[in-house]
Order: structure tokens, then sequence, then C-alpha cells
């Protein structure tokens, strides 16, 4: 009887653990979703607008980074660098202009967190379209569309900006850069020649080949290109059945057939225009011609916000670069700058405004000009030239760093550069392959300036690698910080001033501390002498490629921080340039 007992309750033991075992097959199977899925290959995937706050993807898609939103930023002085926008600033013949931005219309502002009754008849498609093979692109319903760019053009109107001039395009020789000033890819820019047709047509999408990524999951794989008419001489825009349109200037471009794929017609496009793929990813157009001012080198520039970090959210851009060549009725000198922002873009943006200003009203004193071409040093104009800045700058919470380089020409065509900054963006140069440091780096653990301090009689404790947070001990801006902490400085290190004559070969590299975070001055002089090898031959807009490839390496190098690169090469023969206007 006691056998039986033992046997009953084993038996029991071992069903009980088969009936486990089987629950647990059936839920790793979940064979019911064959019976309760939809026609996944051929219906779409519908999400509400309430379902939009949590993001497809990493990137939030309802993040809008215009200048004019006001961000929620936690001075974090881990790097102190919260960036906001990718900035561009160029050369004038006649001066900076400041150009009107218009305000951004984004799918999150105007119907997800408007108007209910538009938020409630919201409804997104995740469509998969297989003759792109390029994933999925998040589509408007035709109706919604159309209520969007309604909307859209009622803002933007129809007319281009007229902060804008439009040019005459007509030169074989024109250079296109397309800028993205709204939307989830906001900095990005692209530059391509007309001459250039191993780069043509340039394309616009979401996935590569494209030639300018846009991420945004409103844009389509192969969303639209731009060429270059011959016979014209005209700029083409064509929309390559996108599903969710584009429109130039609020205006649409693509077939408005609905559930149309076809491409659409070629549209003539002008300096100035606005493209807009989607509903918020926005795109300004410039373009310039050969009979425009030239640099008597080649200039290359390229920023990007290096957008992901802590836990995935999206860096805004604070970083600014700027260049000006000639300087307001200075033929022979030019400027070009990096300003990497921290606790915001204020300071940033307002300096590379004012050391251009500021520098050609020095310089238009001619007895302060023929002594800078006597002596070839500007020593003193460029310390002048920061002190004014500080003075200026009324940021008592922002504050940033400041790389600038002063370029002249001599008669006889040599051409001499000074450099002077305040914080950690860096120029290094290089002469006949001598690598020549241009600045000083100004962080609290490097050793001239914890000698600095100490000479001061209040030295750093061992081990303390921050003041009131910040990693910086020079910077312009934060007025507030200077004012709790005389350790805090904005005096300049000047550079020695170096002379390039023309049988010199030479080149220039400024860069926020996204680049030199993650590659040594010494590593980025052999990618550029390997990248001039290889365009020994085509040296057609050699300095752009290089810029765009040492950004390429920063972020191949995951580089955690925004990054701007400006790059000078003074032994360019060609020097038809394309200049982003902005």
């Amino acid at each position: 009887m006691a056998m039986t007992m033992v046997e009953s309750i084993v038996l029991l033991f071992v069903l009980l653990m088969l009936l486990l075992l089987i629950i647990l097959i059936f839920f790793s199977f979940k064979p019911w979703r064959f019976f309760f899925s939809s026609s996944s290959s051929r219906s779409s995937t519908s999400f509400k607008a309430d379902d939009l706050e949590r993001p497809l993807v990493v990137e939030d898609i309802n993040v809008s980074c215009n200048q004019n939103t006001e961000l929620l930023r936690d001075y974090d002085l881990e790097d102190a660098c919260h960036p906001s926008e990718g900035h561009f600033r160029s050369p004038r013949t006649h001066g900076l202009v400041y150009k009107q931005r218009l305000p951004a219309v984004s799918l999150s502002s105007n119907v997800l967190q408007g108007n209910p009754a538009t938020s409630d008849s919201l409804v997104l498609d995740i469509t998969s379209d297989p003759s792109e093979d390029v994933g999925q692109t998040l589509r408007l319903s035709p109706a919604k569309l159309a209520e969007i760019q309604k909307h859209t053009g009622a803002n933007f109107g129809n007319a281009r900006p007229r902060a804008f001039v439009q040019k005459d395009t007509s030169d074989q020789r024109s250079c296109l850069t397309l800028e993205v000033i709204d939307g989830p890819s906001l900095g990005l820019h692209y530059s391509v020649l007309s001459t250039s047709p191993s780069h043509l047509p340039l394309t616009l999408g979401r996935v590569s080949p494209s030639d300018l990524l846009i991420k945004d999951l409103e844009v389509s794989g192969k969303h639209a290109l731009i060429k270059w008419n011959l016979d014209r001489m005209k700029w083409e825009l064509v929309d390559m059945g996108s599903l969710n349109g584009t429109l130039l200037n609020s205006q649409p471009i693509n077939d408005t057939n609905t559930g149309s794929r076809h491409w659409g017609d070629p549209i003539d496009l002008a300096n100035g225009d606005i493209i807009t793929l989607g509903t918020t990813s926005r795109i300004v157009v410039h373009i310039t011609t050969k009979n425009e001012q030239n640099i008597p080198f080649g200039v290359g520039m390229a920023s990007d916000p290096m957008a992901l970090r802590r836990g995935g959210k999206k860096l805004p851009m604070e970083d600014v670069c700027y260049y000006q060549w000639p300087l307001p009725g200075l033929n022979q000198f030019g400027l070009f700058g990096i300003c990497d922002g921290h606790g915001g873009d204020g300071a940033a943006k307002s300096a590379s405004k004012l050391f251009p200003e500021i520098i050609t009203t020095i310089l238009s004193n001619s007895l302060t000009r023929e002594r800078v071409l006597s002596l070839r040093d500007a020593s003193d104009i460029l310390r002048g030239a920061f002190s004014q800045a500080e003075a200026c700058l009324d940021h008592y919470y922002e504050g940033c760093t400041a790389t600038v380089l002063l370029v002249w020409a001599d008669d006889n065509e040599n051409i001499f550069a000074q450099c002077a900054n305040v914080g950690d963006s860096s120029c290094v140069m290089s002469v006949d392959d001598k690598q020549i440091k241009m600045t000083e780096d100004h962080k609290i653990t490097s050793n001239s300036e914890r000698l600095r301090i100490a000479e001061m009689g209040e030295p750093l404790k061992d081990g303390e690698k921050r003041l009131y947070g910040i990693n910086l001990a020079r910077m312009l801006g934060d007025k507030f910080l200077k004012q709790q902490d005389s350790r805090f400085s904005s005096e300049p290190y000047i550079s020695e001033v170096v002379h390039i004559d023309q049988t010199r070969r030479a080149f220039a590299i400024l860069a926020s501390d996204g680049l030199w975070d993650v590659i040594s001055m010494k590593k980025a002089n052999q990618l550029v002498l390997q990248m001039k090898e290889q365009h020994s031959v085509d040296k057609e807009n050699s300095a752009e490629k290089i810029a765009n490839f040492l950004l390429s390496e920063a972020k191949t190098m995951r580089t955690k921080d925004n990054t701007s690169v400006i790059f000078l090469d003074f032994d360019n023969s060609s020097r038809f340039y394309c200049k982003v206007e902005s």
C-alpha cells in the first residue's frame, strides 16, 4: 500500500512536470499569432497620435530643433555642452548678413500637441516598400498630409523668403549646397559642382547610398534627386515617387494622384529655395557661381551634432563655424573661426558675429593695417578683438570656446596665418610636412592652466578637474562664473605667425573638441595627406571632401560631442570652391 502511495506521488509529479513543459513550449511558439495577426504582407500597421509619444526608433521624430524653440537645459558640465543647431556662416564681400530663419512647423507642434480635432483623426501608416528595400517609412494619410501641407504653406508663404537674393545661375560652373535647417537631421549639409558629373545626380533619402542622408521616418528611402540640366544651365529638383511628397517653397512637386509612386516633373531650383521632405525636414538651397569672389586657397567646412548620447537623447548643436573672405573693404584679409558653446548656443552665435565685425573695424585703420603687413604680425589685433568680444558678450549663464585664424596675403602673393584661442577648440597647421600647433588647450587638466592658476595664489587640488563643475579655465561669456571665481579667464593664447610662400605645401585644420577627443593632431594630419594623395589629380572641391572625410572619421571613432571642421588647403591650385551662404 505504501509503495502504491509513493508511486502515485511520483506519477503525479511527472505529470505535472510534463504539463509545465507543454505550457512552456506553447508560450514559446505563440501559435495564436497565426490566427490573430493581420495580413502584414498586404496591409500596414496603424498608430494613433497618442501612441507616437513612444518613439518608433531611437531618434524621436517629434523633436524639433528650431533656434527659436526654448530647450530645457540642465547646465550639465560634464562637458559643459548641450549644443542647438548646425550653424554655418560664410564669406561675404559686403559684411556678414544675418538672415531670417522661417519658423519651424513640425508634426509635433501642429498636430500631436495642438488641435484635438486633428489629433484624434491622425493615423500614421508604417509602410514597407519592397521596390525600395529600405525598411519602413512613416506614411501620413493623404487627407492629413494635405492638411499639414496647407497649414505649412499658410505659415511659410508660397514665395521664396525675402531674406535670400535670387542669383543668376546661367554660368556652367555652378556650385549647389544643401543645408538642413529643420527636422531630425538639422545641421547637415552637402555641396556639389555642376562640373562634377561623377557626383551627379545628387540624391536625397533616408538610407544609403543617398548623398544627403535624412534620418526622418517621413522621408522615403529614395525620396528626391537634384540634377544639373546642361542644356538649360539650371539645377532641377525631381520627386522620386516619395510616399509623403516633396514641397518646393510650400508647393508640392510630386505626382499628386493618390497612391501614385510615379516620379514628378523636373522643377527649376534657385538660390534661397526651401525644399520640404514630408512635413518636418526642411532644406535650404544655396547656389553660387564662379563669377563670385574667390579665395586664393581651398576651403572646406563640415559639421554634425553627432546626435546620440545619454540613453538615446538627441544632442542639440552648439558649435558655430564661420568664415569670411575677404573682410569688408580689406581685400587682403580673411577670417576663419569656430565657437563651441556650452549651456546654450547664444554665446557662440554672438561671438561668431562679433569677431568679423571687430577685426574689420580694427584693420580699417590704415596705419594699423600697414603695421600688420610690414611687421607680419597681428598679435595686437587678435588680443584686442578677444578683449572687445568679451566686453560685448552679455551672457551670464552661457559661454563658448573661440578659435580664430586670421589669414592675410601681401602684394607678392605670400600668405600669412596667425591664430588666437580660448578653450579647447584647436587649430593645427602643416607646412612642408612639419606639424605646427596653433592653439593651446585651456582645460582645467592642462599643465599650462594649472600653472597659471597656481601663480594666482589659489592652486588647484591634486585630482581636481573642474571649477564649479566646468572643465574649462578660459572661455568667452559665463559672466556669472567669472564673478564667483577670478581664476576663470578670457585672455587668449596667441600663436606665432606662419609664413606660406608659393613654393611651400601647407594646410590648416580648425575643429571643435568633438574631433580632437577621438583623433590626435598627428593622426588628423596623416588622414589629410592620404586624402590629398587620392585627390592629387582631381582637385575639384577637394578641400570640402577632406573636411567631410575628417568628420566621418570622427563619427566612425564614435565621438560623443558636436563636431565641426574647417579645412584650408593652401597649395590647392583650384581656386573655385563651394561656399555656404546662410
